[in-house]
């Protein structure tokens, strides 16, 4: 892959993976749309991808550092004996917010890309995800309950919501920010907790290519260029993470219209020129 192609592609997703867009399905449906083809069996496509999510995920928690420091240095046990508890308790929740998803997606991952991710079919969840936030806009739970006071059971119904991310066109961090809404968060809280969950996520998923990509070995000259990609990558989610915790904080009442709007508009517009002019 050349350095142009790569970079804009590192840009994409970037912000999509953080915005509530779905960057999965913007990776489906904008390439079908411009004529671009992407050969996901080529040999430098692998190495890219794992360069890629590793720039996202190393945003994140440079972003988040204080919280993981937090929760590392209590989990351990050396911290005050109520910043312990709180640590280990947050770190529960994580985990039991996280696990559905890789149960899910371990099981099924390919069974729902190979069923959804024809090109027309992600459009139109492209749409489908724009009316879930939507949805989650006008159905939140009344009152704004702070992070700190979620319960195991708040953290499982977010983690079955991040489930829907496994279709193409469904944003992981919209699904799980509706989720919290439900439960009663306001936008900052529920962007916070669903940012904090998409960390082990993503490096799940890292971790789980490492092994392939150990086994096919790096194809010649394409180190540079996936690794600029994952620099550009990681750049972008941090912007993207920095602005989005301002823009929840300042826009409590109506945070998710605009990208739901986004997100019909496009899915609509993607769908008719997949029908019409391809």
């Amino acid at each position: 892959m050349h350095l142009l192609p790569a970079v804009a592609i590192a840009i994409l997703q970037g912000a999509t993976e953080l915005f509530p867009v779905s960057s999965l399905g913007h990776a489906v449906v904008l390439p079908a749309v411009l004529g671009m083809t992407l050969d996901e069996h080529a040999a430098s496509f692998l190495p890219f991808l794992v360069f890629l999510h590793l720039g996202t995920a190393t945003a994140l928690l440079l972003y988040f550092w204080r919280d993981w420091w937090a929760l590392a240095v209590g989990t351990l046990g050396f911290a005050g004996a109520h910043q312990n508890h709180e640590s280990r308790r947050v770190l529960l929740l994580i985990i039991i917010a996280t696990l559905p998803a890789v149960l899910l997606g371990f099981v099924f991952e390919h069974f729902f890309r190979n069923l959804f991710a024809a090109p027309l079919i992600a459009a139109l969840f492209l749409v489908a995800n724009g009316v879930l936030l939507l949805f989650g806009e006008r159905l939140r739970a009344s009152g704004q309950r702070p992070l700190a006071s979620l319960t195991a059971t708040d953290a499982l119904a977010i983690g079955c919501w991040q489930c829907t991310a496994l279709i193409p066109g469904i944003s992981r961090s919209g699904a799980t920010i509706v989720g919290a809404l439900l439960r009663g968060l306001d936008h900052e809280g529920a962007a916070h907790f669903s940012f904090l969950i998409a960390t082990p996520i993503i490096l799940g998923a890292t971790v789980l290519e490492v092994p392939k990509l150990l086994h096919a070995g790096m194809p010649e000259g394409v180190f540079i260029t996936a690794f600029i990609a994952a620099v550009v990558a990681g750049l972008t989610a941090f912007a993207s993470t920095v602005f989005l915790m301002r823009y929840f904080r300042g826009h409590d009442s109506w945070a998710l219209n605009p990208f739901a709007y986004y997100c019909i508009a496009l899915g609509l517009a993607a769908a008719a020129a997949l029908t019409f002019l391809h």
